[in-house]
């Protein structure tokens, strides 16, 4: 059982763009407001962090094969994510929706959109990877030019290059319009860069005249 999520920014029903943005492993959403929404400037956003329970999503590593224990963890985190949406959309139909995460919630939003497909919107996947290998039997869709953000490092400790360089091919053959930054000799943590990178999202959103990458 998941709880409830931290609301941050603008109230949902007046916000002219939605962000959720996912924790990673053994954090929580105050960790999020501290080390990105606490960062960023863009106004008339609002910031529905979920909070996941014992602060995991699932409990294996994102490079493992899949179990059916993962899997079903992964689907309990995944329907938790699509009810935060769904109550978003319900609220206002018409707002653009950012999606993002950083580590394991970066790579839970990535499985989110191969399960559910492309919102109105972008997503943002701060050291990222799909969850299990290449011979595990994984969603996959059309994400139909959705702007996708996606980052990794050559010395981060949990998601290796490989799959970093997986997470991409996965992008682009699901037609997302893809920008990759890897940024050398960065630790588990998230750069200036990449909150640049995530504000340039937000604000273009906000001003509504589409992504930019």
């Amino acid at each position: 059982m998941h709880h409830e999520p931290l609301l941050l920014g603008a109230a949902p029903e007046e916000a002219q763009v939605h962000c959720v943005f996912i924790h990673g492993r053994t954090q929580s959403p105050e960790d999020m407001d501290e080390q990105v929404i606490g960062r960023l400037k863009t106004l008339g956003v609002a910031f529905v962090l979920p909070r996941a329970a014992g602060r995991s999503w699932y409990g294996a590593r994102a490079t493992e094969r899949l179990t059916p224990a993962t899997r079903e963890e992964l689907e309990s985190s995944l329907a938790y994510i699509r009810g935060i949406t769904d109550e978003l959309t319900r609220r206002r139909h018409a707002t653009p929706l950012l999606i993002g995460g950083f580590s394991q919630g970066a790579c839970l939003a990535l499985e989110y959109a191969m399960k559910y497909g492309p919102w109105r919107g972008a997503m943002v996947n701060l050291t990222g990877c799909r969850v299990g290998t290449s011979e595990c039997d994984r969603p996959f869709a059309d994400l139909d030019r959705m702007p996708v953000y996606l980052t990794g490092s050559d010395k981060d400790p949990w998601i290796p290059v490989d799959a970093f360089a997986d997470a991409a091919e996965s992008l682009a053959r699901a037609r997302a319009s893809l920008r990759c930054d890897v940024l050398p000799d960065r630790a588990h943590e998230v750069s200036p860069q990449e909150i640049a990178g995530l504000e340039t999202m937000l604000s273009t959103l906000v001003r509504g005249d589409g992504v930019v990458l």
